[in-house]
């Protein structure tokens, strides 16, 4: 179960940011602020690798002792970031992917309302609902 989603725009400023109901968001936020330095660096190594054919989800970004973070970027380098519950031992790598590939289809739905002007902090329903969806699977 994802415990934090985070959508980050391309200039490192959150544009949503939602937790689970805890005691301690405060440390969420911290985990996906300290996770852009990680984003930034796995961004930069693999754009000298190759002519700019990177794959959009990148992977776990690093554990910590109670979560593990995951990351993904898209084509305009806006960033979303999951954090899970590192308990939740059963959770396979295709299944994080499908997570970010809901995530950045309500994103790009999202998107396309011409209400929405990019750059401004996301408060459409329908993308808040299926980020809903991701903390409340088990």
């Amino acid at each position: 179960m994802a415990v934090c989603v985070a959508v980050i725009a391309k200039e490192n400023y959150p544009l949503f940011i939602k937790t689970i109901p805890t005691d301690n968001e405060l440390k969420f936020y911290y985990t996906v602020h300290t996770s852009l330095d990680v984003v930034e660096e796995k961004i930069s190594s693999v754009g000298k690798n190759t002519n700019d054919m990177r794959e959009l989800y990148l992977g776990l970004l690093y554990p910590t002792e109670d979560y593990k973070v995951y990351g993904y970027v898209t084509n305009t380098k806006v960033k979303f970031v999951i954090i899970m519950e590192s308990s939740n031992t059963n959770l396979r790598d295709n299944e994080i992917r499908s997570m970010f590939r809901k995530l950045h289809g309500a994103y790009s739905d999202m998107l396309c309302n011409p209400f929405y002007t990019p750059g401004e902090n996301i408060t459409s329903r329908s993308f808040e609902e299926v980020v809903l969806a991701m903390m409340q699977q088990d």
